[in-house]
């Protein structure tokens, strides 16, 4: 058996029609969603499915969709591959995707996990609606070179790099004044792609206080075990299994860079030969491919 890594998808992998099929298919994934809208008070499928876009990609609405939807597309993968299974030597999951790993790895309670996903995707919302901001995928420069150009655009204003994905591929967040002064100089030096993301605003960096204060709130009345399973941290990339560590460190999370591509380095570091991304989108097979060519990844969709 080879030794296995899953991986779970973050805000932004969410798509309208998602978990459609495989709730019709499925009774596990059906149950998941009932009992996911009990919680939350509305129809969650019905938004998976029929949208509309808008309220879909609410902050407050697609973290719980995709929490739901990657775990009923994990209940997929244990009614069609069992035995993948028995090699799972660590998890993994993009920002949000860390509660699905967690949650996977019997740290978390599904319910407790789509009470802290409500909760923060509300103070996530609430933060980015109080200062107007956003985010931008900067392609094709490294790091440093990414790191000083913030310098030079940030200004006054708040600026900060947010998502280290892969080579060629970091997220900035910021202010809205600051990111346009950023896309203004890549125009001046020519041949850097900038894509502004569809999302409510800059999402871990220090704007996003109080949200970080909120989400404390939540984590300190739920029940957060051990992990059975190890689970690689956002915030430093590395495992770990103290709860009330892992409690900190998801508060840290939403105000600090996220650092996928020593994620998936130390993960390829300690021997792992398979991976799956589990939920929607294929957005971690593509990062991963960035970083090990023949990386062998498999998709479970949702």
């Amino acid at each position: 058996m080879p030794r296995t890594a899953f991986l779970f998808p973050g805000q932004g992998a969410q798509t309208v029609g998602m978990a459609g099929a495989l709730c019709q298919s499925l009774p596990a994934a059906r149950d998941l969603f009932r009992r996911a809208s009990e919680i939350l008070g509305y129809d969650l499928l019905d938004v998976c499915v029929g949208g509309p876009a808008e309220k879909l990609n609410a902050t407050d609405v697609s973290q719980p969709a995709i929490f739901v939807a990657s775990l009923a597309a994990l209940e997929q993968l244990r009614a069609t591959e069992p035995d993948a299974f028995g090699g799972v030597h660590a998890t993994a999951g993009l920002s949000l995707g860390e509660y699905t790993a967690l949650a996977f790895a019997g740290a978390l309670s599904f319910e407790d996990g789509v009470r802290l996903v409500q909760a923060r995707g509300r103070a996530m919302q609430d933060a980015a609606v109080a200062t107007p901001s956003g985010m931008i995928s900067v392609l094709g420069m490294e790091v440093p070179e990414v790191e000083a150009l913030v310098s030079e655009a940030r200004g006054a204003d708040t600026l900060e790099v947010a998502n280290l994905l892969c080579p060629g591929n970091t997220v900035i967040s910021g202010a809205l004044a600051a990111l346009d002064r950023f896309e203004q100089l890549c125009v001046q030096k020519g041949g850097i792609r900038t894509v502004r993301l569809a999302v409510a605003g800059a999402f871990h960096t220090h704007l996003m206080r109080p949200a970080d204060e909120k989400l404390a709130a939540a984590l300190a009345g739920a029940n957060l075990g051990a992990p059975q399973v190890p689970v690689w941290s956002n915030v430093d990339a590395r495992p770990h299994a103290d709860p009330a560590e892992i409690r900190g460190l998801l508060v840290k999370q939403v105000l600090s860079p996220v650092r996928w591509e020593e994620t998936m380095r130390g993960l390829l570091a300690e021997g792992v030969e398979r991976f799956y991304e589990i939920g929607p989108g294929r957005v971690l097979a593509g990062l991963l491919k960035r970083l090990h060519r023949k990386a062998d990844i498999r998709n479970v969709a949702a």
